[in-house]
């Protein structure tokens, strides 16, 4: 019996390694809804994966991703490689339905790598050397890891890639979560060696970043250092420099693995990061098939959870995107945990992530860890095998996920009119000069993004956050807050979307630095300013003084960095004005310049408070209007409206409370509710806490 078990597996090896390519191309189209969970067999006895089987199929789990912290079971000596623990899981999992993400296990390197060999030490910005006993502990830098790295997923690929279970990769789990930039020697030796090859000659860094400044000039690229601990502050230009050298090679890193993986498998690759992490998130997603991220938000965070949806949709155009972790009540480690989520959130998180273009809504975890430091983290069952607090709720995201399957799998979500921009160099200049930030006043990047992304939906207009080097096309909107360098090849790209009719809100705090880190010594916004038809008169900070802004009827106070505009070019009008006694009256503050079917708008500092936020909010609204955007919608503040597109022509809302406060959606017209078939009348549909309805016009 067990030699015919096995000739039958083989078969089924063999029919997948024929037909897997087509099913696999499945996984970023959208055309299935996946509801999955982090599974680790390899913690508990091999004995309880088939009960733990029986429980997902009466849950409705149909993905689980494994094997991403399992370095050290499937290597556990260096060179004696054994995958059949996961192959026989894998066997189970398929036989009951249930398809895989497989994971590269190089998050947590083993012990046998790292034992005796200190020189393998990720070093932080201190200088403080990482021991083995969490994750991330290792430089990936170092030549030996770098190796032993690629080696085990090539490995796993041969023995696992064209397992029928397995219908994606996830790269390593979640880089750059608890470090930062490397300073690894290792690291240190590559980063003067890239900067050689982006200079050429130790001359024309010299000169890039001017350091002539407190005698900072090298000789050779062998003597320009990392910046660890110095007396007082490195040069912006080098800081700047080692964060993106870092990003570039953990995507270097990514492209590696993705190349390792792909000579054995075809099956799509995806990686689970964060906006938060030091990687350059357009960068990191060049190599993979489909985006997919983690959030673990509170209820009342619910709006970082829009951002995310809004960011990651765009990552990979033409894919969907998975959330590959959220917690199923709370999370929580050793030193903390947080609220535990109030009835009925959970479902509209998963809804939202439907609706907005995800394919996929997984957990961690299925199982609450009995060791290791996350004790305290919510799972779908106990440590002791038996329901938690998020059992009844995940039961609700799968009766959602059952209703919509349907309606989505037949829609693609309308395309957007408006964006934000993001910029991995912006975040990294940001980090380096938190310009206008002091002890009152912080300053931070995705705060930024956030707010004008939540300017945008509540207006009610739908909207992508695009990376920088993306296209435009499709928008008629285009909002650029914080980046400190406008490029030649960014300004021609927004220059042809105005010229062809789009709006361009440019900043605050956009422009005012060159792609070296320096400040530009033409204008005090570069080419940016001639583009505009503008003149920065004066540039300096208005915290702690009495600023005031004056746009749309409404005065807000200024906090931060201040550029006080002036018209260069007689169609630039002012619409916005600047009040300070440090400066003289007519400054402005805000300033539009129409360019042929569009128009460029630059703002000069950040209005404040809820005066500030009305005064955006109306900009927005009069700036949508000029821009004429065709597919907003009106709700209450609190409730979403996830506008998508049917094979046929028709178009759905799916319209979510999730700020659990209950809320109306204003319907244009008659329409049908697409679950029920009931008529709905033009006019307000209300929802309730934690209400989502489908409608179809």
């Amino acid at each position: 019996m067990n030699t015919w078990i096995r000739r039958l597996a083989v078969i089924a090896l063999l029919a997948a390694s024929l037909i897997g390519p087509a099913a696999r191309a499945a996984v970023g189209q959208g055309t299935k809804l996946y509801h999955g969970a982090a599974y680790y067999p390899e913690l508990w006895p091999e004995a309880d994966v088939a009960r733990d089987i029986a429980e997902m199929k009466k849950l409705g789990i149909n993905v689980v991703r494994v094997g991403e912290f399992a370095w050290a079971k499937m290597e556990p000596d260096e060179g004696r490689m054994d995958f059949s623990f996961f192959q026989r899981v894998f066997d189970q999992l398929h036989a009951a339905g249930i398809d895989v993400v497989l994971c590269t296990p190089t998050a947590t390197p083993p012990i046998w790598l790292s034992h005796g060999h200190p020189e393998r030490a990720f070093i932080d910005a201190e200088g403080r050397a990482m021991i083995h006993g969490a994750r991330q502990h290792m430089s990936y830098e170092n030549p030996e890891v770098r190796a032993a790295c690629l080696r085990i997923v090539a490995a796993e690929a041969t023995a696992l890639g064209r397992h029928p279970a397995v219908i994606a990769w996830q790269i390593d789990n979640e880089l750059k979560c608890h470090v930062a930039e490397d300073f690894n020697p290792s690291a240190i030796a590559n980063w003067q060696r890239w900067l050689e090859k982006r200079y050429g000659t130790i001359e024309a860094l010299n000169a890039a970043w001017g350091t002539e400044i407190w005698s900072q000039r090298y000789q050779r690229f062998d003597q320009v250092p990392a910046p660890l601990r110095t007396p007082f502050l490195h040069n912006a230009s080098l800081s700047t420099a080692y964060r993106m050298f870092n990003r570039e090679r953990t995507a270097d890193l990514v492209a590696e693995q993705c190349a390792e993986i792909r000579q054995h498998s075809s099956a799509p690759i995806t990686h689970n990061t964060m906006r938060w992490f030091s990687v350059g998130l357009e960068s990191l997603h060049a190599p993979l098939d489909f985006a997919s991220f983690d959030d673990y938000p509170s209820s009342k965070d619910w709006r970082n959870l829009i951002v995310d949806y809004d960011l990651f949709r765009g990552a990979k155009p033409g894919r969907a995107f998975w959330v590959m972790e959220t917690s199923v009540a709370h999370n929580g480690w050793l030193s903390n945990h947080e609220p535990a989520h109030p009835p009925g959130f959970l479902e509209v998180e998963a809804v939202a992530d439907y609706a907005l273009g995800g394919e996929a809504f997984c957990y961690w975890l299925w199982r609450q860890q009995r060791t290791g430091c996350e004790l305290p983290h919510s799972a779908i069952l106990s440590a002791w095998g038996k329901p938690t607090l998020g059992y009844a709720p995940v039961e609700r995201v799968e009766a959602a996920r059952r209703r919509l399957e349907p309606l989505l799998a037949a829609s693609q979500p309308a395309p957007s009119e408006a964006a934000v921009t993001w910029s991995d160099l912006a975040r990294a200049m940001w980090q380096t000069e938190p310009l206008g930030a002091n002890r009152t006043h912080p300053v931070d990047y995705q705060k930024a993004i956030g707010d004008w992304h939540s300017l945008l939906m509540d207006a009610g207009i739908p909207r992508d956050i695009r990376f920088e080097g993306a296209p435009l096309d499709g928008l008629k909107l285009l909002v650029t807050p914080m980046m400190p360098h406008v490029s030649v090849a960014f300004l021609a790209k927004v220059e042809k979307f105005v010229r062809a009719g789009g709006v361009w809100i440019c900043g605050p705090l956009t422009g005012g630095r060159t792609a070296e880190h320096t400040v530009p010594t033409d204008a005090a916004l570069g080419a940016l300013e001639k583009l505009a038809g503008i003149e920065v008169v004066y540039s300096f900070p208005v915290n702690g003084i009495d600023a005031q802004a004056e746009a749309a009827g409404v005065s807000a106070p200024l906090a931060g960095w201040c550029n006080a505009l002036r018209p260069a070019a007689p169609e630039t009008q002012i619409v916005g004005t600047l009040r300070t006694d440090r400066v003289e009256p007519g400054l402005a503050f805000a300033t539009e310049r129409p360019l042929d079917r569009g128009a460029i708008v630059v703002l000069g500092a950040e209005p404040q408070g809820d005066a500030g936020k009305t005064m955006l909010a109306k900009l927005v609204t009069h700036y949508a209007g000029r821009a004429a955007l065709g597919s907003r919608y009106t709700a209450t503040p609190g409730t979403l409206v996830a506008p998508r597109v049917a094979a046929d022509g028709h178009r759905l809302w799916i319209a979510v409370n999730l700020d659990g406060a209950g809320g109306e959606v204003q319907l244009p017209t008659a329409a049908t509710d697409a679950l029920t078939h009931a008529a709905l009348p033009a006019g307000a549909l209300k929802l309730g806490r934690y209400e989502w309805r489908a409608v179809r016009f």
